[in-house]
């Protein structure tokens, strides 16, 4: 038992210390060539080792490090970017980035960082992007951080817990910033003229949940700061003391986002605007108005200020009490200067017509994403209505007939943009009306399935993309820009109906191709965006695509969007990289040269049957394959002939005097088939030859020189070389009537010549002494 609990403790001992010993490996940085490094989101826990000078851009943001040593970055003198953002940093070694001198981008974001020191960032002369938002810090240090960074251009410092002071020396040496972000929701005390050291900042972003400090970073601010954006505060207790400003104002624009603003707190607001007279922009994004618009502007000088915004901004407003909402009617006589309103996702449905008058100077209206239909639009664009007004956006509302929206809106003489895309139109009338002066028409996304002539033939921009059209056939004479893109089209529009086009933009549709001659049809055009299409790419197409140099200056997205979709084999590659077989590409020259090859070919077996007898040969090798079908060997019965005698014309006198006479004159007697006598007349000659040899129990060839040349004697040994030789057997006897080298045997008669190679044959002796024998076995082997 002892034992057992001892082999169990080391067990559980090992399989600890194996899980302790081999913990999850994070995965390696990957670095490019470039020097660019990537290991955010890798469970890092410190700061991977071997690092050189080749590294300039390093990620390792989103990871578990914590500490930060001296040697960490030591090697790394080119680095220019490092992101150590959203970690658990808590500690940073003084000289941990005292190599860094080529830095321009550090994000120390979302860590753990109590403390900040100077030292860390002594030597990043060319630092120009800090992050340092979002760390446990409550102050900027006890001396100036940010001294040494003459380059910095962004700054980013606070948390929304920790972060209550802001101290006359944290950023001090500061000169230039570009855009300056304060994350403070919790501040509590703010020393008077600290921003006020940083001689001009663009953009100045305020985390503030409460406005206490907000008046006193305004004064200090306001002669340096173009841009301030107040972001997450409650301003509905907000109350303006009045200061005394005699220095130059350079605010041009204030921006509230996620800010609460209620109707007496908008009243002190804009008693600001009398200390910003140069502004000219003010923005409301996402913000909450908890009032129903009861502003008392009576006795305010400060109002007069509003004359001087131009630019209004509201996206996104929330009014809980909206129905109970006054009509502002006392503000309107100080929006006779505003040029450009945007007025984005506010469930906005009317513009009420006496403001709509007021507008005098209105050139640019943005209503996107609210609720106008055509009844209530008629209403804001009346009579008199935005008299100075050239570009009306009104996507994303509820309009649904375009011949009256065209109608409504002939009004506003000086029109000459419009845009009501994402709304759901009904089909097209045949004819419409329209402003006089509209030159650009937005109809996109607006679920339309053809044109009419009720689109207007006066316009230069005509965007229709990503609706239902299977055709564009309207007449356009001055149209100079075509969006057309997210449609059915199946190939570019006639050049015809659209004479001065310089722009067509028509990608995403089902075009297959397009020609040399189509493109060259538009006269003016410079650019054609056509990618992402269904392209056929056909030898005269991919002829024509990649011959074009030109083509590359006109085609925006060339070539990466320009893909095959047909044939099959190319699916997916790119038109420039595709290249076609050459039978393919030229089929019909393929075929006239297959046909003139067999032509030729055809002639040229013609003309060598006619010389070699070639018809003769044919008919030779069907009367073999039908004596291949008979039977190998005919039965004895049936045999007439005791030898069948194959021989040359000039032999005959020597087969018919001499051969005859001592075979036939035999006691026994021999029977003999000779050609001359026991052919059939009448019958083929090759039926002749084949029957006489299947009916004849050996067959003698008398071989000399003349029948070696003799064109018959081939031709009746060919059936005997082929019916006699292929059964494997001593049927044939061969006589040497005179000496012949074996070379004179046609090669084609290859079993021939290897008889005469390996069997012994008669040789006719001229000696007479010896003839005698010869006749004796020449019987033997007729017997045998």
């Amino acid at each position: 038992m002892p034992r057992a609990l001892w082999t169990t403790w080391v067990l559980g001992a090992v399989i600890s210390l194996f899980k302790e010993g081999a913990p999850d490996q994070p995965s390696p940085l990957a670095c490019d060539p470039t020097g660019v490094c990537d290991g955010h989101s890798r469970s890092l826990l410190s700061i991977p080792s071997g690092l050189t000078a080749t590294v300039k851009s390093l990620d390792l943001s989103n990871n578990k490090i914590a500490y930060v040593r001296n040697s960490d970055l030591r090697l790394c003198v080119n680095l220019k970017a490092l992101r150590l953002g959203s970690n658990k940093i808590d500690t940073i070694e003084e000289d941990s980035f005292l190599s860094l001198g080529s830095l321009e981008h550090l994000d120390l974001s979302y860590n753990r960082l109590l403390l900040l020191s100077s030292s860390w960032f002594r030597s990043l002369a060319s630092l120009k992007f800090l992050n340092l938002l979002g760390n446990s810090y409550n102050t900027l240090g006890e001396t100036s951080l940010f001294a040494h960074l003459t380059n910095l251009r962004i700054l980013k410092v606070g948390n929304s817990y920790n972060f209550a002071e802001i101290q006359e020396k944290d950023f001090a040496g500061l000169t230039f910033l570009e855009e300056l972000e304060i994350h403070a929701s919790n501040l509590r005390k703010y020393k008077p003229k600290s921003l006020k050291s940083v001689q001009n900042i663009r953009h100045l972003i305020l985390h503030l949940s409460q406005p206490v400090f907000l008046l006193q970073i305004f004064v200090d601010v306001l002669n340096s700061l173009e841009h301030l954006e107040l972001r997450d505060t409650h301003l509905d207790t907000f109350h303006f003391s009045e200061v005394s400003i005699n220095e130059t104002k350079t605010i041009k624009k204030l921006t509230f986002r996620n800010v609460e603003i209620s109707d007496g707190s908008f009243t002190e607001m804009v008693k600001l605007l009398h200390y910003v007279s140069g502004m000219l922009e003010v923005e409301f994004d996402q913000c909450t108005l908890n009032g129903i618009g009861d502003f008392d502007v009576s006795g305010m000088d400060a109002i007069n200020d509003l004359r001087n915004v131009e630019t209004l901004t509201i996206r996104k407003l929330y009014i809980p009490r909206f129905y109970s909402f006054y009509d502002l009617s006392s503000l309107y006589p100080f929006t006779e200067t505003v040029k450009r309103v945007t007025i984005e996702s506010s469930n906005v449905f009317l513009v009420p017509c006496s403001l709509s008058q007021h507008l005098k100077s209105l050139e640019y209206l943005d209503l996107t994403g609210n609720l106008m239909i055509e009844n209530l639009l008629r209403n804001s664009a009346c009579v008199g209505a935005w008299p100075s007004l050239q570009t009306l956006i009104l996507r994303q509302n509820h309009l649904a007939s375009l011949e009256k929206t065209g109608e409504t809106l002939l009004t506003l003489k000086n029109l000459t943009h419009l845009d009501i895309s994402k709304n759901n139109f009904h089909p097209i009338s045949k004819t419409c009306q329209w402003p006089a002066q509209l030159k650009h028409l937005n109809l996109s996304s607006t679920r339309i399935q053809s044109l009419t002539e009720c689109i207007p033939q006066t316009l230069e921009i005509l965007d229709i993309s990503n609706n239902s059209l299977n055709s564009f056939s309207l007449t356009m004479p001055q149209l100079r820009e075509l969006y057309i893109s997210g449609n059915k089209l199946k190939t570019l529009p006639d050049a015809s109906f659209l004479p001065r086009l310089v722009v067509m933009r028509i990608s995403r549709n089902t075009i297959n191709m397009f020609s040399k001659e189509q493109l060259d049809a538009f006269k003016q055009l410079k650019t054609l965006e056509a990618g992402s299409n269904n392209f056929i790419c056909s030898c005269e197409f991919l002829s024509f695509t990649q011959q074009q140099q030109a083509l590359a200056q006109i085609l925006v997205g060339w070539p990466e969007h320009y893909l095959c979709d047909s044939p099959a084999h190319v699916r997916g590659q790119r038109v420039q990289d595709t290249h076609l077989s050459v039978s393919e590409c030229h089929r019909a020259a393929l075929v006239s040269a297959i046909c003139c090859a067999l032509f030729l070919l055809i002639l040229l077996v013609g003309v060598l049957c006619h010389r070699f007898h070639g018809l003769w040969y044919m008919k030779m090798m069907w009367a073999w394959l039908q004596a291949k079908r008979k039977p190998r060997r005919a039965p004895q019965r049936d045999l007439c002939y005791d030898a069948f005698v194959s021989y040359s014309e000039q032999d005959a006198h020597w087969v018919e005097s001499l051969m005859v006479q001592e075979l036939e004159h035999f006691n026994p007697p021999f029977k003999l088939c000779l050609h001359k006598r026991d052919f059939i007349p009448g019958k083929w000659i090759i039926d002749n030859i084949i029957d006489s040899i299947e009916k004849s129990h050996k067959a003698i060839f008398v071989l000399s020189e003349s029948f070696v040349k003799s064109e018959w004697c081939k031709y009746e040994l060919d059936f005997s070389h082929f019916r006699l030789f292929d059964e494997n057997n001593d049927a044939a006897i061969l006589i040497l009537l005179e000496p012949i080298e074996k070379k004179a045997v046609p090669q084609r008669f290859c079993k021939l010549r290897k008889i005469m190679n390996t069997k012994t044959y008669l040789e006719w002796p001229t000696d007479e002494m010896l003839q005698g024998d010869f006749w004796f076995n020449l019987r033997a082997a007729i017997k045998a």
